[in-house]
């Protein structure tokens, strides 16, 4: 079994500057080179990736040539930019296993609730441990703050804003929760 990934919203071929220029990029198209060869570098092609919404805009013919180039069994979770008609090409994408709404994703003893959307899902009692919580994971905010939604319940921000342009690791995504846990 291989790593488990998480992302979000690539947003592959979306050509206004509001979306690449805080991600530290001069054009759409130098954006969508960065996350391929990012994604690639960490993704083998035996890992999971949970893609959590929103994987392209605007040129479909485009963003699925980019989404075949990356490695990985895809999970697309869909987004509010990811229509009908792009649901169907994601589906003649080889490497993607399933598409869905959302899911729960059990790990180490961790249960989490994957939706494009920050979303409340757990109880408010702190005495508790993390593992007792569902977490919710999510993008959808273009957030650089990995805890912008935290305050509000158990959240933690998987796009690419919040993670150097590159899918995070389960791993990292339960060390960086225990962590803010412990505050």
């Amino acid at each position: 079994m291989g790593q488990i990934w998480l992302t979000s919203d690539m947003h592959f071929c979306h050509d206004r500057d509001f979306i690449f220029k805080p991600r530290g990029f001069e054009t759409v198209e130098e954006m969508n080179e960065a996350i391929v060869r990012n994604w690639n570098l960490v993704v083998k092609d035996g890992d999971d990736v949970y893609v959590l919404g929103d994987c392209m805009l605007k040129d479909n013919e485009t963003g699925i040539q980019l989404m075949k180039s990356l490695k990985g069994r895809l999970h697309i979770i869909l987004g509010n930019h990811d229509t009908d008609a792009r649901r169907k090409l994601y589906a003649t994408i080889e490497n993607v296993v399933e598409i869905l709404y959302a899911t729960v994703l059990k790990y180490r003893g961790y249960h989490f609730y994957l939706s494009h959307y920050p979303t409340l899902c757990g109880n408010y009692d702190d005495s508790e441990s993390l593992k007792t919580r569902l977490i919710s994971l999510c993008g959808h905010a273009h957030t650089p703050d990995r805890f912008a939604d935290w305050e509000q319940g158990v959240i933690y921000h998987c796009e690419l804003d919040a993670h150097d342009c590159r899918p995070v690791s389960i791993d990292e995504v339960v060390e960086d929760c225990e962590k803010k846990w412990a505050e």
